[in-house]
Formats: structure tokens, sequence, C-alpha cells
């Protein structure tokens, strides 16, 4: 679609104070914070998320155990008193500075396009699953990535297993041996990658190590059952603990020019200030470069999203503030 070349051109297109692109935990609590600051903002969710599989979240006070889907029917219920929000399905295809250098404009997928003067980014992650048979089907439900939102009810007092890929499933492995005294490292055909010393380390706290290679995972009503390998006996297990590759679901990032984190994370600063001007990042998607790690957390996602929406409230309140220039008349009765 032609971008607007006149002013009237620009008139005809909707404008925003906010446009809040992703309606995950992030995109929701930033659409509530700027419904209650009274700015004219726009949520756009694209109905994909990533605890798509997930049958509840946890670590969310008073909400804990809660499925994600009745998570996000509240939080549009609560949307519905906040007379200056807009929520729209779909997705968002483009973004472009305006030509004042006061905004951007957006193209939908349905290939309109609306205007904004701040934006704040929620669209997430997505992940790579490793290719063996059966992971894709389990994931979320008998295979989990985070002992943190799932370890109580999948590993405590279950024969587990956790799927190596690089030192941090070391680590992992060793932390759930609070939960459950059976824990298996299924190396996957790369036990030279661990020297003696972590061999001994696992050893000497419970851990064992199958090193065949993986073939499939076999399931039954959607819980995991047994992992079989290449060669030897399969293992029976009640879940597996993976952490897979992940990679920015929306290519808007790129788009606008925000500056990347060696693991693909939009950097943002203390405010969730992306490195673009008037673009702002929360959720999984986003961090400081201070954490080694984006956080997978509902807490965390809707806490990113309050201080992006107050951020970008904030700027536009000292963007609609600030003196202008040349002499000023004092208002004197």
């Amino acid at each position: 679609m032609a971008r607007p070349n006149s002013q009237s051109d620009l008139e005809r297109v909707p404008m925003f104070d906010v446009i809040v692109v992703g309606g995950g935990p992030a995109g929701l609590s930033a659409a509530l914070t700027l419904g209650r600051a009274i700015r004219p903002a726009l949520l756009i969710d694209s109905g994909e998320y990533r605890n798509a599989r997930a049958e509840n979240m946890h670590n969310f006070l008073t909400r804990d155990g809660t499925p994600p889907s009745q998570f996000r029917a509240i939080a549009h219920s609560e949307l519905k008193q906040y007379p200056t929000i807009e929520t729209r399905t779909g997705t968002v295809d483009d973004a472009t500075p305006l030509g004042d250098g006061e905004g951007f404009e957006l193209t939908l997928g349905d290939g309109s396009t609306v205007h904004t003067r701040r934006l704040v980014l929620a669209t997430g992650l997505a992940d790579e699953l490793p290719h063996i048979e059966g992971f894709g089907e389990l994931w979320g439900r008998g295979i989990y990535h985070c002992p943190y939102c799932h370890g109580y009810e999948a590993a405590r007092g279950n024969p587990i297993a956790v799927l190596y890929n690089d030192g941090v499933m070391v680590d992992l492995a060793l932390h759930l041996r609070r939960f459950t005294s059976d824990v298996v490292l299924c190396a996957d055909g790369r036990v030279d990658e661990l020297d003696e010393t972590v061999l001994n380390r696992l050893a000497d706290n419970g851990v064992s190590v199958r090193d065949e290679k993986i073939v499939r995972l076999e399931s039954g009503d959607e819980e995991l059952e047994r992992i079989v390998f290449e060669s030897g006996e399969p293992l029976s297990r009640k879940a597996l603990f993976a952490i897979g590759q992940f990679a920015q679901r929306s290519e808007l990032p790129g788009k606008l020019g925000c500056r990347l984190l060696p693991d693909g994370c939009v950097e943002v600063d203390d405010f969730q200030a992306t490195s673009v001007p008037g673009v702002y990042a929360a959720g999984d998607m986003a961090h400081r470069p201070s954490l080694p790690m984006p956080l997978p957390f509902v807490a965390t996602a809707t806490a990113s999203g309050t201080i992006a929406a107050i951020a970008a409230d904030k700027n536009l309140v000292a963007t609609d503030t600030a003196p202008r220039p040349g002499p000023v008349s004092a208002n004197v009765p």
C-alpha cells in the first residue's frame, strides 16, 4: 500500500497515541495500563501464543493453575471498561517511521494502515523444537522447559529425563533432583561433550546418563510414556525437560532496526525502550543486557508490559508539555 503523501492522506489514517502489537500477558498488561492512563491505544492480537500448548500457567499470584485461555478472557473483559482502548484480531506485516519523525505507520494483515505516535512490541518468541519423532505432539503436555513453571506438577516424585543440548541442561538436571530421586540426562549421542568432572558431578548427585541417540518419544493420552533409543532398552518416563532454540515470532523488530542481543532477543533498557526512539518491547521477546536469557514467566511479562506502557505514556507527556521555542507571553490576569 502506498505511503500517505499529503496532510489530507495522513488525516484519513487512524492515529493512536500507542499501538501495542501482541495479545499475550505483556501486551494485555500494556493495554490495561494505557487504558487507565486514558491514552487512545490499539491492541493488535494475532491469536498466536507461545504457551498455547500449556494446560495451565503457574507462578502468577491469584491465578496459579489458570488455563492461559481463561487468563486472556479475563484480561479482555477488564479492558472493555476503558473506552480509549480498541482491540483487533490480526497481524502487523510492516512498520515504518512517519515522514515527520513523530510516529509510525503500521500495515496490517488485511492491507489497511494505522498510525501511532509510540509503539509497544509484545510479539513474543517462537520455539524451534528438536526434530525428534513425537516431540511436537508432547510439547507443553509431557515435555517442559521450566522447573519453576512445571516442575511441581510434572517432576515431583516422578521418573523424569532431561534432554542435553548444552551445559545449561546439566544444571537443570541437577536442579530437578530437588523434585525427584529419579533423573536421567539423555545426552542424545553427545556424551563426549561432557568432561570427566561434569560426569562425576552428575554421578555424585544421583543423575544417570544415557548417551544413545533418541529415535522417538512414545505417549498415551497426551502424556509421555517412553523414550526409545537407537539401541538399548527404552526408558519409561513421566516427563522430559528440554530447552530448544527460539526466534522472534515477528519480523517487526528487524524491520524497525531494533538492536538485538546475542541470543536473538530485542535489547531494551530498564524502561523497556529499544534502540529505536519511540519503540518499546516487552515480554519474553526482549530483555536487558544484564540478564543472561529471556524470562519465560507470565508474571515478568505482565510487569514488563506495564513498565513499557508507563514509559511510553511518560514520554508522550514530556513531548506534549515541552516548552516551545521563542518568546512566550505570560498569562497574567
